[in-house]
């Protein structure tokens, strides 16, 4: 069974949500603020995180931040704030979504739904070396490595990798690369897929995998 936390001040929201993901199967557990979510983290051992980014005493994206320091574990974030400028700073520090408050409990079960599916189809059950260049790729584990050391990245980030490594040679739009790592249209956000490529870039910046802008049309990963 999948292990949900969300991460909320506001009660009637933290019910609401316990509510719609435990009648889709999912196990809940309901934190009013972020100050214990690190370390319940770690011992309970969840699938997916909702958290809401203004909380008192540790808001979402401190919280984030943390979380990012040792897991790459999905981060749906859920806020009030509703500038491109709030969504795209919350998916750069490595969330994997991001809802503006008011929204659907249904649109947010496709959203998880969405997730744990990309996550079970890169993996398959069957392991799958990819190797591009210096680096490997094990599909399986989700799992990539340069030289015997692992190259963390988030969800996120490891979807758009891999996508492109096993795609070589072949460039991508940036819109086609949005419709491919989220399912769905993030219109107008081209930026996200800018900032998700500069990401990556840095982590596997001292490998000898190139990560090429195509000026005027988007990113490819050259053989």
């Amino acid at each position: 069974m999948k292990h949900v936390f969300v991460v909320d001040d506001e009660k009637n929201i933290r019910d609401i949500l316990q509510k719609y993901i435990e009648n889709e199967g999912y196990k809940v557990t309901l934190f009013s603020d972020g100050q214990h979510v690190y370390q319940e983290m770690l011992r309970l051992k969840p699938d997916l995180l909702i958290i809401d980014i203004m909380m008192p005493h540790i808001d979402g994206l401190d919280l984030c931040k943390e979380i990012r320091k040792t897991s790459d574990i999905p981060i749906i974030f859920v806020s009030a704030r509703d500038g491109e400028f709030d969504r795209i700073l919350g998916l750069e520090l490595g969330g994997d979504d991001y809802l503006t408050k008011p929204f659907s409990p249904r649109e947010l079960m496709v959203r998880i739904k969405n997730i744990f599916k990309r996550i079970e189809k890169s993996a398959g059950g069957v392991q799958q070396i990819v190797t591009i260049r210096d680096v490997t790729i094990d599909t399986d584990k989700r799992y990539i490595e340069k030289g015997g050391q692992e190259i963390k990245l988030t969800t996120k980030e490891y979807d758009l990798f891999l996508f492109l490594a096993k795609n070589k040679g072949k460039p991508f739009t940036r819109e086609e690369l949005l419709e491919f790592i989220w399912g769905y249209e993030f219109a107008g956000d081209g930026r996200l897929i800018d900032d998700l490529v500069k990401r990556v870039r840095k982590k596997i910046e001292h490998s000898s995998v190139e990560l090429s802008t195509i000026w005027g049309f988007g990113y490819r990963i050259d053989d």
